[in-house]
Protein backbone atom coordinates (compact mmCIF):
# COMPACT_ATOMS: atom_id res chain seq x y z
CA UNK A 1 0.00 0.00 0.00
CA UNK A 2 1.18 3.27 -0.17
CA UNK A 3 1.84 6.33 2.02
CA UNK A 4 -0.87 7.86 4.16
CA UNK A 5 -3.00 9.84 2.11
CA UNK A 6 -1.78 8.54 -1.04
CA UNK A 7 -3.43 6.12 -4.13
CA UNK A 8 -3.06 2.48 -3.03
CA UNK A 9 -2.46 1.00 -6.72
CA UNK A 10 -2.29 -1.80 -9.22
CA UNK A 11 -2.45 -5.79 -8.45
CA UNK A 12 -0.25 -5.97 -5.75
CA UNK A 13 -2.69 -4.16 -3.47
CA UNK A 14 -5.49 -6.42 -4.12
CA UNK A 15 -2.86 -8.93 -4.01
CA UNK A 16 -1.65 -7.92 -0.35
CA UNK A 17 -5.34 -6.98 0.84
CA UNK A 18 -6.78 -10.53 -0.37
CA UNK A 19 -3.94 -12.32 1.38
CA UNK A 20 -4.34 -10.08 4.82
CA UNK A 21 -7.92 -11.15 4.84
CA UNK A 22 -7.32 -14.73 4.75
CA UNK A 23 -9.79 -17.56 3.44
CA UNK A 24 -13.82 -16.36 2.28
CA UNK A 25 -16.66 -18.13 3.51
CA UNK A 26 -16.16 -16.26 6.85
CA UNK A 27 -18.65 -13.77 8.79
CA UNK A 28 -18.13 -10.11 9.37
CA UNK A 29 -14.77 -9.13 10.68
CA UNK A 30 -14.59 -7.52 14.01
CA UNK A 31 -13.04 -3.96 12.03
CA UNK A 32 -14.72 -1.63 14.40
CA UNK A 33 -12.24 -2.79 17.03
CA UNK A 34 -8.79 -2.28 14.55
CA UNK A 35 -7.76 0.70 14.04
CA UNK A 36 -4.73 0.31 11.46
CA UNK A 37 -3.21 3.53 9.93
CA UNK A 38 -4.65 4.90 6.73
CA UNK A 39 -3.15 3.95 3.93
CA UNK A 40 -4.50 5.64 1.34
CA UNK A 41 -7.17 5.04 -1.47
CA UNK A 42 -7.48 1.69 -3.94
CA UNK A 43 -8.84 1.82 -7.44
CA UNK A 44 -11.73 0.04 -5.83
CA UNK A 45 -15.57 1.25 -6.41
CA UNK A 46 -19.20 -0.05 -5.30
CA UNK A 47 -21.93 0.73 -7.58
CA UNK A 48 -25.74 1.60 -6.92
CA UNK A 49 -26.65 -1.65 -7.82
CA UNK A 50 -24.15 -3.52 -5.32
CA UNK A 51 -21.54 -4.35 -7.97
CA UNK A 52 -17.81 -4.29 -7.05
CA UNK A 53 -15.40 -2.97 -9.29
CA UNK A 54 -11.35 -2.79 -9.17
CA UNK A 55 -9.52 -0.81 -11.91
CA UNK A 56 -12.78 -0.06 -13.56
CA UNK A 57 -13.75 -4.04 -14.36
CA UNK A 58 -16.15 -5.98 -12.78
CA UNK A 59 -15.30 -8.23 -9.60
CA UNK A 60 -16.12 -11.93 -10.96
CA UNK A 61 -15.96 -13.71 -8.42
CA UNK A 62 -18.73 -13.70 -5.57
CA UNK A 63 -16.47 -15.06 -3.16
CA UNK A 64 -14.15 -12.74 -3.07
CA UNK A 65 -16.55 -9.62 -3.06
CA UNK A 66 -18.15 -11.18 -0.05
CA UNK A 67 -14.76 -11.37 1.54
CA UNK A 68 -14.05 -7.82 0.88
CA UNK A 69 -17.37 -6.97 1.77
CA UNK A 70 -16.55 -8.68 5.58
CA UNK A 71 -13.71 -5.89 6.19
CA UNK A 72 -16.28 -3.23 5.44
CA UNK A 73 -16.15 -0.06 7.62
CA UNK A 74 -17.98 3.37 7.42
CA UNK A 75 -15.51 5.92 8.68
CA UNK A 76 -16.69 9.59 9.34
CA UNK A 77 -14.56 10.66 6.06
CA UNK A 78 -15.24 7.64 3.79
CA UNK A 79 -15.55 3.80 3.34
CA UNK A 80 -12.62 2.01 4.33
CA UNK A 81 -11.52 -1.50 4.03
CA UNK A 82 -10.03 -2.37 7.22
CA UNK A 83 -7.39 -5.05 8.24
CA UNK A 84 -5.64 -5.53 11.58
CA UNK A 85 -2.65 -3.53 9.68
CA UNK A 86 -3.95 -1.45 7.32
CA UNK A 87 -7.03 0.71 6.17
CA UNK A 88 -7.55 1.85 2.41
CA UNK A 89 -10.50 3.99 1.09
CA UNK A 90 -13.04 2.67 -1.62
CA UNK A 91 -15.37 4.61 -3.53
CA UNK A 92 -19.39 3.64 -2.63
CA UNK A 93 -21.45 5.55 -5.25
CA UNK A 94 -24.79 4.90 -3.00
CA UNK A 95 -25.20 2.02 -0.41
CA UNK A 96 -22.54 -0.59 -0.33
CA UNK A 97 -25.02 -3.32 -0.38
CA UNK A 98 -28.07 -4.62 -2.41
CA UNK A 99 -31.33 -6.31 -0.56
CA UNK A 100 -32.41 -8.67 -3.16
CA UNK A 101 -34.42 -10.80 -1.33
CA UNK A 102 -37.68 -10.32 0.71
CA UNK A 103 -39.37 -12.87 3.62
CA UNK A 104 -42.82 -11.41 5.21
CA UNK A 105 -44.30 -13.05 7.61
CA UNK A 106 -47.13 -12.51 9.33
CA UNK A 107 -49.67 -9.68 9.80
CA UNK A 108 -49.88 -6.26 11.90
CA UNK A 109 -48.44 -5.98 14.78
CA UNK A 110 -46.71 -9.44 14.58
CA UNK A 111 -45.09 -8.73 10.99
CA UNK A 112 -41.39 -9.64 10.77
CA UNK A 113 -39.50 -8.35 7.46
CA UNK A 114 -36.15 -9.66 6.83
CA UNK A 115 -33.81 -9.47 3.76
CA UNK A 116 -30.93 -10.97 2.04
CA UNK A 117 -28.19 -8.63 0.62
CA UNK A 118 -26.07 -9.33 -2.65
CA UNK A 119 -23.44 -10.70 -0.22
CA UNK A 120 -25.42 -12.68 1.35
CA UNK A 121 -25.97 -10.95 4.55
CA UNK A 122 -29.52 -11.98 6.57
CA UNK A 123 -31.00 -8.75 8.00
CA UNK A 124 -34.08 -8.99 10.17
CA UNK A 125 -35.68 -5.81 10.18
CA UNK A 126 -35.98 -4.37 14.03
CA UNK A 127 -34.67 -1.43 15.68
CA UNK A 128 -31.18 -2.22 15.04
CA UNK A 129 -31.82 -2.75 11.86
CA UNK A 130 -33.92 -0.19 10.63
CA UNK A 131 -35.48 1.17 7.16
CA UNK A 132 -34.79 4.34 6.04
CA UNK A 133 -36.66 5.74 3.08
CA UNK A 134 -34.77 8.48 0.97
CA UNK A 135 -36.23 10.55 -1.94
CA UNK A 136 -34.97 10.73 -5.68
CA UNK A 137 -34.36 13.55 -7.57
CA UNK A 138 -37.90 12.68 -9.09
CA UNK A 139 -39.78 12.02 -6.23
CA UNK A 140 -39.39 8.66 -6.33
CA UNK A 141 -38.71 5.99 -3.26
CA UNK A 142 -35.80 5.20 -2.60
CA UNK A 143 -35.83 2.46 0.20
CA UNK A 144 -32.81 1.13 2.71
CA UNK A 145 -32.31 -1.67 5.67
CA UNK A 146 -28.94 -0.80 7.94
CA UNK A 147 -27.26 -3.70 7.83
CA UNK A 148 -24.44 -3.15 10.23
CA UNK A 149 -22.06 -0.24 11.31
CA UNK A 150 -23.44 2.20 9.20
CA UNK A 151 -23.65 0.08 6.59
CA UNK A 152 -26.88 0.27 4.44
CA UNK A 153 -28.52 -1.92 1.65
CA UNK A 154 -30.42 -0.63 -0.92
CA UNK A 155 -33.47 -2.56 -1.45
CA UNK A 156 -33.94 -3.37 -5.96
CA UNK A 157 -36.72 -1.87 -7.65
CA UNK A 158 -38.78 -4.89 -7.79
CA UNK A 159 -38.13 -5.16 -3.73
CA UNK A 160 -39.68 -1.82 -3.35
CA UNK A 161 -43.04 -2.63 -5.06
CA UNK A 162 -43.01 -5.76 -2.97
CA UNK A 163 -42.70 -3.26 0.59
CA UNK A 164 -45.21 -0.25 -0.77
CA UNK A 165 -47.49 -2.87 -1.13
CA UNK A 166 -46.61 -3.48 2.81
CA UNK A 167 -47.54 -0.09 3.06
CA UNK A 168 -50.45 1.57 5.56
CA UNK A 169 -51.79 4.82 6.56
CA UNK A 170 -51.34 5.89 10.43
CA UNK A 171 -51.89 8.82 12.74
CA UNK A 172 -48.00 9.57 13.41
CA UNK A 173 -47.66 12.65 16.09
CA UNK A 174 -51.32 14.80 14.86
CA UNK A 175 -50.93 13.71 11.48
CA UNK A 176 -51.73 11.38 8.50
CA UNK A 177 -48.60 9.06 8.18
CA UNK A 178 -48.34 5.84 4.97
CA UNK A 179 -45.26 3.75 5.97
CA UNK A 180 -44.53 0.18 6.80
CA UNK A 181 -44.99 -1.45 10.42
CA UNK A 182 -42.99 -4.49 11.88
CA UNK A 183 -43.66 -5.67 14.84
CA UNK A 184 -44.68 -2.23 16.65
CA UNK A 185 -42.05 -0.18 14.45
CA UNK A 186 -43.39 1.68 11.97
CA UNK A 187 -40.81 3.45 9.41
CA UNK A 188 -43.02 6.70 7.83
CA UNK A 189 -41.88 7.06 3.67
CA UNK A 190 -41.25 10.77 3.22
CA UNK A 191 -44.23 13.17 2.93
CA UNK A 192 -42.99 14.09 -0.62
CA UNK A 193 -43.00 10.54 -1.91
CA UNK A 194 -45.10 9.17 -5.06
CA UNK A 195 -44.46 5.71 -4.10
CA UNK A 196 -48.18 5.15 -3.69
Amino acid sequence: MSEAGGAATGQDALGRLSAALGKPGRGPAPVERWNPPYCGEIDMRIESDGTWFYMGTPIGRPALVRLFSSVLRRDPERFVLVTPVERIGIAVADAPFAAVEMSVAGDDSDRSVAFRTNVDDLVRVDAEHPLRFDLDPDGGLKPYVLVRGGLWARLTRALTYDLVELGEERNEGGRTAFGVAVGDLFFPFPAESTAR
